[in-house]
């Protein structure tokens, strides 16, 4: 019986690779199940992005090789599998697939093979490929948001960055066929999607018909869509006119996730990022200058090779400057096959710790002066998750914002309610219900129904 667990770690992108890999695999005629143990074929899809990501790949396959003894065949897929390339099979031999994120289009191909009796099978394509992995069986297992993949693979390489040789070059789909599974997404009942990719606005459409901005605009015109949310964005590549479709099509999220990584061109430039403090303030004047309000979050490194006491006060005051609404922080550690591998890690782990707590601390301090604003606001909000312990709903506004609230009924997941905001807090907000929630439509029910007997994964961040 053709059999399937898969487990996910990593990013939304990972998540939304798996909802791809999971609809090949049933479009292929397998059934996929909750428990490892009941399943023929076990997949992995790794991330690398942290330090001793692929340790812990490692230990789990160690951790379930006794079942390799059971007749079940292990796939490890994703940014480790195209990182360690086939020394995995020398560390587990009990391994049978091996495959990077660019070539599961060739997925049916390799489980053909895999039924065929092989037992070292691999997918490992260099940069060279143009090709992107879309397909119309995927199992979209978010109840309230449906992802799509517009651009693949980076050609930035920033020094600390393992995706460029991970993921490969940048490769965009057309925009027909990204609108074309906006309108399927649509006509499932979703009300919501993201676009994503590594550098989402460094989109460029093949067929020379829409610029990132106007597939935005298209896609946030498409019928029953309420919607739309992208990530990541690239300073380098962030323009006006992203800004200018934001104000005019109501749809657009207000939001912007655009990584910062330091405040310090010095640092930048070691970084390989391709731009300068003032550049980047550039880009965060425009974005303020907007009709809306619109949220801007970042990712900050510290403790970056050569990183000073100034550097690190550089990024301090542009986290002033901006005023975030919320970062993602991280100490530096050096990842395999990047430019900064060679660079000596001369900064004390201890270092990197303070640091880390300091940007924290004042990050917090600044968003909770930050959702003050919203103190008794009404805000639109989707619902994402059902009562918890306190009786409270939880949603997100179109700031991407998280809404705890009370109701006097359970609402439905992906439906909207109008909020009350009555307490604030450094990371959410809480607050009211003053509407009643509106009904998803019979489709959404539907893929609901559908999403919980496919039984998805939660992705697992590393």
């Amino acid at each position: 019986m053709k059999t399937f667990y898969i487990e996910t770690f990593g990013c939304q992108m990972n998540a939304h690779d798996s909802e791809k890999v999971v609809g090949t695999l049933l479009n292929e005629g397998y059934t996929q199940t909750s428990d490892e143990a009941d399943a023929g074929l076990i997949l992995y899809n790794t991330c690398s992005i942290r330090d001793k990501a692929e340790q812990k790949v490692f230990h789990r396959l160690n951790e379930y090789k006794k079942l390799h003894g059971e007749g079940k065949r292990f796939a490890v897929i994703g940014c480790v599998a195209q990182q360690e390339g086939t020394k995995i099979f020398d560390r587990a031999p009990y391994v049978s697939i091996v495959a990077g994120s660019s070539s599961y289009r060739n997925l049916p191909d390799m489980l053909a093979r895999l039924e065929a009796g092989e037992t070292r099978i691999t997918g490992l394509d260099d940069r060279q490929t143009d090709e992107t992995f879309d397909t119309e069986f995927t199992a979209r297992t978010n109840p309230h948001r449906g992802y799509i993949t517009i651009i693949e693979g980076c050609d930035k390489f920033c020094a600390y960055c393992v995706v460029p040789y991970t993921r490969g070059k940048e490769r965009s789909r057309t925009s027909a066929s990204v609108l074309a599974e906006a309108q399927r997404i649509a006509q499932s009942g979703f009300t919501e999607i993201q676009l994503l990719g590594q550098n989402v606005n460094s989109y460029h459409d093949p067929s020379g018909k829409r610029t990132f901005a106007e597939l935005l605009a298209a896609v946030g015109e498409v019928n029953g869509i309420q919607r739309v949310r992208f990530t990541t964005s690239h300073p380098r590549d962030f323009t006006r006119d992203i800004v200018d479709v934001i104000d005019a099509v109501p749809t657009l999220c207000d939001h912007v996730h655009l990584p910062v990584q330091s405040g310090s061109t010095a640092v930048l430039k070691a970084m390989q990022r391709d731009y300068t403090r003032d550049w980047y303030l550039e880009r965060i004047a425009w974005t303020k200058a907007a009709k809306r309000d619109i949220s801007l979050t970042s990712d900050i490194i510290v403790g970056f090779p050569g990183e000073t006491d100034r550097d690190f006060e550089d990024t301090i005051t542009l986290l002033e400057e901006v005023g975030y609404d919320a970062i993602y922080g991280f100490k530096y550690s050096p990842r395999p096959n990047t430019p900064a591998i060679h660079m000596e890690d001369s900064i004390p782990e201890e270092i990197k710790v303070q640091r880390l707590a300091i940007l924290n601390a004042r990050q917090r301090e600044i968003q909770r002066t930050n959702y003050a604003r919203h103190l008794n606001q009404i805000m639109p909000i989707m619902v994402e998750h059902g009562a918890n312990s306190r009786g409270q709903i939880t949603g997100r506004s179109t700031q991407n914002k998280t809404v705890n609230f009370s109701c006097d009924s359970v609402p439905a997941i992906g439906s909207y309610v109008d909020v009350r905001i009555t307490q604030i807090f450094p990371s959410s907000l809480v607050g009211e219900a003053i509407s009643q929630p509106t009904t998803p439509s019979p489709a959404a029910i539907a893929q609901a129904a559908l999403n919980a007997r496919v039984n998805p994964q939660p992705a697992e961040a590393v």
